[in-house]
């Protein structure tokens, strides 16, 4: 009979990783019309901030690149609050 040990498996992901994940996501449009922003405005608020969703492929010398974005709620929500923030 052969002897293993037990080593408990690491999670892949954190708690705040999956839940990010089934949160809504937002479309770079749909955050432009609720904030009466245009979307070249939303898109360069996000597409930096960590928890975004980018997918797409890269510009060429005979391509220009798609980037596109989706943005989860809570990292909307706390880019509004520091915005507001800044503000005030």
């Amino acid at each position: 009979m052969a002897f293993t040990s037990y080593v408990p498996k690491k999670p892949v992901q954190s708690v705040s990783v999956d839940s990010i994940a089934l949160e809504r996501h937002y479309s770079v449009l749909q955050i432009a019309e609720m904030w009466s922003l245009s979307e070249k405005t939303v898109r360069r608020m996000f597409e930096n901030e960590e928890g975004v969703l980018l997918w797409g492929s890269p510009e060429t010398r005979r391509k220009r690149g798609y980037i596109t974005l989706r943005i989860p709620e809570s990292v909307m929500l706390r880019v509004h609050f520091q915005r507001t923030r800044r503000a005030g």
